[in-house]
């Protein structure tokens, strides 16, 4: 194992610690419990809202807490659920009177944990909601999911979702916005690597230099098959098939695609991806209206990528193109 950090226990603190300096315009850090959370929050009568889940995919969350979209995000350890009590923490301190939205991907540790400190933000007279995302089309259950997985699609929730809570929508309408993107996004992704856990010192799955796993989840677990490895031209429309069927997408939609690395792969290579896949849905009568390539939900080191497609209206469109100032996404302001 070959990676820049020192004590392996500490890679979550340590990395937690560097973000707080480098973003401090737009974050502060509580590291006791752990969470990062919107410098400005909490505001006053505006719906807070809370994601987070294992570290190893950043920028998720993190990388997305700030004017319009997270205020705060909870870092568990390494591919682990944060325990309730930062979460309850995180959900304390962005509370503004109005609410608060949990967007909480479908992994099993993830719900129940956030369950119970939403159970106990209820206790402390806070009104929690919870939408939890469930995009992933690959397989219905995983090692970690009783049903679909929650992927990239997750961070199209947050900035729409946001966007929503920044103009002033009420929890109610947050969430409707919030489950409306959730039922509205498939997405699909491929491994070429597998990735090392900093803990665990070697790879989390094994792939020969010729294979590569269709279906993949964002901890490395099995997709629907293992094949040779083809063309990229191939290996997208293996993704997209199963995405626009399972709408089902139409001919006349408008979206917006999202091309994801899951942490090595090099962007050269996603426009790659991007680009057949536009090409697809331009075939299929799909208009690409709103794009977004690069490394946003990672695998640490996995090299591999995972298409998204959000059909889109009027509505969406507007709050995605709304300003955002985070660590990873800023336009607008």
């Amino acid at each position: 194992m070959k990676k820049l950090i020192n004590d392996p226990k500490n890679v979550v603190n340590e990395a937690v610690a560097g973000f707080e300096v480098a973003h401090a315009d737009i974050v502060r850090v509580s590291h006791d419990p752990v969470f990062i959370v919107r410098a400005d929050a909490p505001l006053h009568g505006k719906v807070g809202i809370v994601s987070g889940g294992g570290s190893g995919h950043e920028p998720m969350h993190g990388g997305f807490v700030g004017f319009g979209m997270l205020d705060a995000a909870v870092p568990g350890p390494v591919f682990t659920s944060p325990t309730p009590d930062p979460i309850l923490a995180a959900t304390q301190a962005v509370d503004g009177g109005a609410g608060v939205l949990h967007i909480v991907k479908n992994y099993t540790g993830d719900v129940l944990n956030f369950e119970t400190a939403a159970d106990l933000a209820a206790a402390d007279g806070i009104q929690v909601r919870t939408v939890i995302i469930n995009d992933d089309v690959a397989v219905k259950d995983s090692l970690y999911t009783a049903g679909r997985r929650g992927v990239a699609g997750t961070i199209l929730v947050e900035k729409i979702a946001g966007a929503a809570a920044e103009r002033g929508d009420d929890l109610d309408a947050v969430t409707a916005v919030a489950e409306k993107v959730n039922s509205h996004v498939r997405t699909m992704g491929v491994a070429l690597t597998p990735c090392v856990v900093p803990h665990a010192g070697e790879p989390s799955f094994t792939l020969a230099d010729d294979e590569i796993e269709i279906g993949i989840g964002i901890h490395g677990e099995p997709g629907r098959e293992r094949i040779k490895l083809e063309p990229a031209d191939a290996i997208v429309d293996r993704l997209l098939g199963p995405i626009l069927e399972d709408l089902p997408f139409a001919s006349g939609d408008e979206v917006l695609l999202l091309v994801n690395g899951m942490g090595g792969t090099p962007q050269i290579e996603l426009y790659i991806v991007f680009r057949r896949a536009a090409e697809v849905l331009q075939e299929c009568g799909i208009t690409v209206t709103r794009s977004l390539v690069g490394n946003y939900t990672t695998s640490l080191e996995m090299a591999g990528a995972s298409i998204s497609v959000l059909k889109l209206d009027d509505e969406l469109t507007a709050l995605w193109d709304a300003p955002v100032q985070t660590a990873a996404l800023r336009w607008g302001r």
